[in-house]
């Protein structure tokens, strides 16, 4: 991988909130699911994920900007940081380089690793403690419906292998969801990081979420708006009938109880809110036409308006 800063197309000052904004950008243009069949993008895609694992780590950011880790997230190699320590009088190794001796070296080791000792070339007490492997974050795409009632959604790996989760009902936009030990592997025996899924629930063409309920413009005709009747509605369950009332106004709005957002906390699910929408035909009608000519309209719509 080449320089993180350059693959999410930020400067190496961005903030925090444009390297997540540039990462959900080109994660959603990139994502296998959404290009199929192209390594290329796929290829991105695991670029792009493992770019923003590590600067969404402020601690691997860090280091990175001080040339400790590479942009894979891996040490990078200490000889360069030695070689004025190398050489000392009659060829002893780190014998001294500005005021340190190898006993300093030792000490400090050895103030670091809780006294445990330090021994020369071997690190920490003869070898390396074990760490925690680095989390990873990732983007994923939910339809409206998956997102209110839950399911299982597969992810793709930034390794390209794929994993498939429980979403739980409920999910909100940008929430996140953490799978234990699915991160980065440990190192020295360390055990593996989580992975951290960014949820996008991508907006239904008819559904926009409000709290727990669900918000729906209802298109009706003429006669069902004057007359009433029952008419065919979505919901996130599947369709049902609801009763129009006679004389329904253009911004009448029905309540479908119980048909929104289930919440599992609270063991409870919110209403869905169908506002009446009067819609004329596409194409001229006629016989609607010469009905309206010959219909006498004693009223102003727009009384309140004219006298404000």
């Amino acid at each position: 991988m080449s320089n993180p800063y350059e693959i999410l197309g930020v400067s190496s000052t961005a903030s925090d909130d444009d390297i997540r904004k540039a990462y959900r950008k080109l994660a959603k243009k990139y994502h296998p699911d959404l290009n199929p069949g192209k390594e290329e993008a796929e290829q991105r895609f695991k670029d792009i994920s493992a770019a923003y694992s590590l600067l969404s780590d402020a601690e691997k950011r860090a280091r990175f900007d001080r040339g400790e880790i590479d942009s894979s997230g891996q040490e990078r190699p200490q000889r360069q940081y030695y070689r004025d320590f190398a050489e000392g009088p009659g060829g002893a190794r780190y014998s001294h380089a500005e005021g340190f001796a190898s006993d300093d070296l030792e000490n400090i080791f050895s103030d670091l690793f809780g006294g445990r000792g330090f021994a020369r070339g071997h690190g920490a007490g003869g070898g390396s403690m074990p760490m925690k492997g680095g989390n990873l974050s990732l983007a994923l795409t939910v339809d409206f419906v998956d997102a209110a009632k839950g399911g299982k959604q597969r992810v793709t790996m930034p390794d390209g292998k794929t994993l498939d989760i429980d979403l739980p009902a409920g999910l909100e936009d940008h929430a996140t969801i953490r799978l234990k030990g699915k991160g980065l592997p440990g190192v020295n025996g360390g055990p593996p990081g989580d992975a951290l899924i960014t949820i996008t629930v991508a907006p239904h063409p008819w559904f926009r979420r409000e709290g727990d309920d669900v918000h729906l413009d209802l298109p009706v005709t003429l006669a069902e708006a004057v007359l009433g009747g029952k008419v065919r509605v979505p919901t996130i369950d599947g369709a049902v009938m609801l009763t129009v009332p006679k004389g329904a106004n253009n911004g009448t709005r029905l309540r479908l109880k119980g048909k929104g957002i289930p919440d599992p906390q609270k063991n409870a699910r919110g209403d869905q809110y169908v506002t009446v929408r009067i819609a004329l035909p596409d194409e001229t009608d006629p016989a609607l036409e010469e009905f309206v000519r010959g219909w006498s309209a004693d009223y102003n719509p727009r009384r309140a308006m004219e006298s404000a």
